[in-house]
This record gives structure tokens, C-alpha cells and sequence, in this order.
């Protein structure tokens, strides 16, 4: 790994910390005040707006704050879900550390993998974008026809997909193929939260007790 790319990985990973801890931030604060879901339509609008403006203003410093803004309303889309589970099962808060611990662990050892394996995975980024993209339209019909077996195998996918994108992502960088850490950040926010959103679901199904 060249400088360059050290330098963009080191980046990269300043920036996560510190929207992780300030999308933590604002879940925690959702949840203290009780604010309600604000639905699908707002979530998905509010998404890929905050999405489209990061990476309209990516090689610039307000690209940063686009950043925090983008992180910090998706923990505040996360703080219902989190309450959700506390109140819906007497192991809530069990099922949500789980979801959390496993995806902590995922991140670290798929993020050390793709720093030293000499395998290349660059062959995923297609595959992803395809299987992302029929995820997200399968979960979306879902959600809207009320379909539950659907919405579990949607999110076993999308736990799988974010396994492949955090590996990709991180080659990228160590690589040299991503240059942009504010887009890096971007990915793997995402890449994370979703993880975590389909484990706490999956977790959830399986090993919630009413």
C-alpha cells in the first residue's frame, strides 16, 4: 500500500468514527425523546437527497459536512427502529447488542482480510451493484405487500451483500481504486448500517422472545 492510499484509508477511517459516534448520537437522542419513524417515503427521500448532495460536493470541504448531515438523519431513522425492538421483546436490548457486537466483529476482520489478501475483488463491484439493486426493490415490495418471508430473505441478502461491499470498499482503497475518502466514509457508513439494520431483523426473527 502506497502513501496515497494510506493516506485516503487513514482518512477514510477518522471520518467513520466520527460519524458513527454522531449517528449514535442522534439515534440516542430520537430515542430519548420518543420521535416517531418518519416512513418510508421521507426515509428513502431523505436518503438518497442527503446521498446525491455528498457526492455532488465530494471533493470539497462542505462535502464533509454533507457527510455528517447524511449519517446523522440515518441515526435518526435508526433510533424508532433500536426502541422498536426494546419495547417488542423482553430480550430487546439482548438482540440489539447482538446485532451490533456481530456487526462490529464483521467490519473488523472483512476490513483486515482485504488489507492482506493478495486476492483481488474487484470482479464483486458489478455483482453488487445488481444484487443491491434487486435487494432494495425486493425489500421495497416487501414493505408495501406486507410480505414477511420476503422481508427475511431480504435481509439474509442484504447481509451478505454487506459483507462483499465492506471487502470491496476496503481493497478499493488499500488498492488505490478509491481515492475519494469522503466517498470511502460513505460506503462504509452505509455498508454498516445496513448490515446492522438486517442482522437486528434476522436476530430479531429467530431469537426474539415476546
Amino acid at each position: 500500500m502506497d502513501d496515497s492510499a494510506r493516506r485516503v484509508l487513514r482518512n477514510t477511517w477518522n471520518l467513520l468514527a466520527l460519524t458513527l459516534l454522531f449517528s449514535a448520537g442522534t439515534a440516542l437522542l430520537s430515542m430519548a425523546n420518543n420521535w416517531p419513524h418518519p416512513g418510508m417515503l421521507i426515509t428513502l427521500v431523505g436518503y438518497f437527497g442527503l446521498l446525491f448532495l455528498t457526492y455532488a460536493l465530494r471533493n470539497s470541504a462542505w462535502g464533509i459536512l454533507s457527510t455528517f448531515a447524511l449519517t446523522g438523519f440515518m441515526g435518526l431513522t435508526l433510533g424508532p427502529i433500536i426502541s422498536l425492538y426494546l419495547t417488542m421483546f423482553s430480550n430487546g436490548s439482548e438482540i440489539v447488542f447482538a446485532a451490533m457486537a456481530s456487526t462490529g466483529v464483521a467490519f473488523i476482520g472483512l476490513s483486515g482480510f482485504a488489507m492482506i489478501t493478495k486476492k483481488d475483488f474487484s470482479f464483486l463491484g458489478p455483482m453488487l451493484f445488481v444484487g443491491i439493486l434487486v435487494a432494495f426493490v425486493a425489500g421495497l415490495a416487501a414493505y408495501f405487500f406486507s410480505m414477511p418471508a420476503l422481508s427475511l430473505a431480504v435481509s439474509a441478502m442484504f447481509s451478505l451483500l454487506m459483507c462483499g461491499l465492506i471487502l470491496y470498499q476496503t481493497q478499493q482503497i488499500v488498492r488505490g481504486g478509491e481515492t475519494n475518502y469522503i466517498m470511502a466514509t460513505v460506503t462504509l457508513f452505509v455498508s454498516i448500517y445496513n448490515l446492522f439494520l438486517s442482522l437486528l431483523h434476522l436476530f430479531g426473527f429467530f431469537f426474539g422472545e415476546e
